[in-house]
């Protein structure tokens, strides 16, 4: 399968280190974990356009291209996507360096859309002042 390019504009939103409690019992990290990692990349990313409550509305799509292994460092790289009034699309981009050989390998993209809240839970223009 050929490899997507990086996006020129991304950030460098986590960096995380594999752990023994993060893998499956084949040995690689379970999917949830960075799934979770990706949520808070997003946030990260969100949180750029101002700083209100962000929250999840959806995770559009996540492909799951190689694995991640036990000892990878790896990096969650994000940038906007779509822009609207109250919510933000963000594509989050995964790459693991490999514990032994240090190769940058990608292994993740996901596209997730966030919206800004107020402290009830509805959504409000994210270009408002802060609502923290």
């Amino acid at each position: 399968m050929p490899t997507k390019e990086p996006h020129q504009g991304r950030r460098l939103a986590l960096r995380v280190v594999t752990m023994p409690p993060d893998t499956n019992q084949y040995g690689t990290i379970f999917g949830g974990v960075i799934l979770s990692y990706i949520d808070q990349a997003g946030f990260v990313e969100a949180r750029t356009h101002g700083t209100h409550r962000w929250v999840t509305a959806s995770l559009d799509r996540v492909d799951f291209t190689s694995p991640v292994h036990l000892g990878d460092i790896v990096s969650f790289y994000t940038h906007t996507v779509r822009q609207g009034s109250k919510s933000v699309t963000v594509e989050v981009e995964v790459e693991a360096e490999r514990y032994e050989h240090r190769e940058h390998v990608p292994v993740t993209t996901a596209t997730m859309t966030l919206v800004a809240v107020d402290s009830e839970g509805t959504p409000i223009p994210f270009r408002s002042p802060p609502s923290v």
